[in-house]
């Protein structure tokens, strides 16, 4: 039953309160805490997410403002600043980084059967990082520059979804090859980088654990070519080779042959050449897999856009990948809600209804009903108009 109770209520029914309970147990958690338990830290900071908060402050004048609601939302006592800073600073991130990845794999089975517009069979992942801007006095903890402080989010991106399948929050010094070092790679399964990610050894170990890779081919590569296969140029392909690296440790990093496609975009007239494993795919589809590659950065620009990362409520480094690793959550746990209840409207739309109805109490489903993504000027949801004659 539904009835009587809020929307955010609901949207805390998705939760795997079982697997929750598991992970705060690993790593004692709630081990003598009296005042706010993990899951209600968790229900807070999603609220945070949900509602567009911006500092601790802000939470607890929220919140205050309906204490009626608050047993509802799972809430015993009114929140108070300083006691959400405690529990931020101390308790361990890795606590909301395990549940991310709970919510992970239950979001990847959801989203399984989604097309990403390209006729293959395996699984394609596309790799990339974004830096986040901290400021250097307030953040001493993430050097980045002589001036400047930062972290990086390296995100694998399945991108049937889109859903992160990994994610490492590191300073901002850290490289993008080094991410390599990190992921499990899946056999039979594309990873699509850019440059950074150019490391011949790393991506050797990819070949041999079976999985494929596209890339392009930094300008400086030094190689001879093996053997040229025929292309219609009309298509914008200008080469299709198996080539050789040359040079002492290039080659004896990556001892194989590799495939370099050369290709002209006919929209922009960018000339771009991708080096890849995979011998087996049309030289266009290989072109068609590193445009997806896009929809990482779009995935960045998107949850910097419509998820509290900017703006932190701790300076600690516990704090920050808390407050990082539970907006992933609610991102994944939003994708989730979507996909599981059919809701014909977007992801940005699904947060903004939540936002303004979040202490509503309303059936989940109804909330969603005649939505029009389309019209950005429609007045909001249940929201009369007032030159309605």
């Amino acid at each position: 039953m539904t009835f009587g109770r809020t929307l955010f209520s609901q949207i805390m029914d998705f939760v795997p309160w079982t697997s929750f309970d598991r992970i705060v147990s690993r790593y004692g958690g709630d081990i003598r805490v009296r005042s706010l338990r993990c899951s209600e830290q968790f229900r807070i900071m999603t609220f945070a997410q949900m509602t567009y908060r911006e500092s601790l402050r802000d939470i607890e004048e929220c919140l205050g403002a309906q204490p009626s609601k608050l047993y509802g939302m799972g809430l015993r006592e009114p929140v108070a600043r300083s006691t959400l800073a405690d529990a931020n600073e101390r308790r361990d991130w890795r606590i909301w980084a395990d549940i991310a990845a709970v919510l992970i794999r239950r979001a990847r089975k959801v989203y399984v059967d989604d097309d990403i517009g390209l006729d293959l069979a395996n699984t394609v992942y596309a790799l990339d990082s974004t830096t986040i801007d901290l400021c250097l006095s307030l953040f001493p903890w993430a050097d980045f520059r002589s001036t400047k402080a930062a972290v990086k989010m390296h995100t694998l991106l399945d991108l049937r979804g889109p859903i992160p399948s990994f994610i490492h929050v590191s300073d901002g010094k850290m490289g993008d090859a080094l991410a390599l070092d990190l992921i499990t790679p899946e056999a039979g399964a594309i990873y699509v980088m850019d440059r950074g990610y150019v490391d011949f050894a790393r991506l050797h170990s990819l070949h041999q654990a079976g999985a494929f890779f596209v890339t392009r081919a930094k300008i400086n590569m030094k190689y001879h070519r093996v053997y040229s296969r025929p292309v219609d140029k009309s298509t914008g392909l200008g080469a299709d080779q198996s080539i050789a690296l040359d040079g002492f440790y290039t080659r004896r990093n990556y001892p194989e042959h590799l495939r370099r496609v050369h290709f002209c975009d006919p929209e922009t007239g960018k000339r771009l050449a991708f080096l890849t494993n995979n011998f087996m795919l049309p030289a266009l589809t290989i072109a068609a897999l590193y445009k997806q590659r896009w929809q990482v950065e779009l995935f960045f620009k998107w949850i910097k856009q419509h998820l509290r990362i900017r703006h932190f409520f701790g300076t600690s480094e516990n704090a920050v990948k808390t407050q990082i690793w539970t907006a992933v959550c609610f991102y994944v746990l939003a994708a989730i809600i979507t996909k599981e209840l059919a809701l014909d409207t977007s992801l940005s739309t699904f947060l903004q209804i939540l936002s303004v109805h979040s202490f509503e109490k309303i059936q989940l489903f109804r909330a969603f009903q005649d939505v029009d993504d389309d019209n950005d000027d429609a007045p909001p949801y249940n929201q009369l108009n007032l030159f309605d004659t």
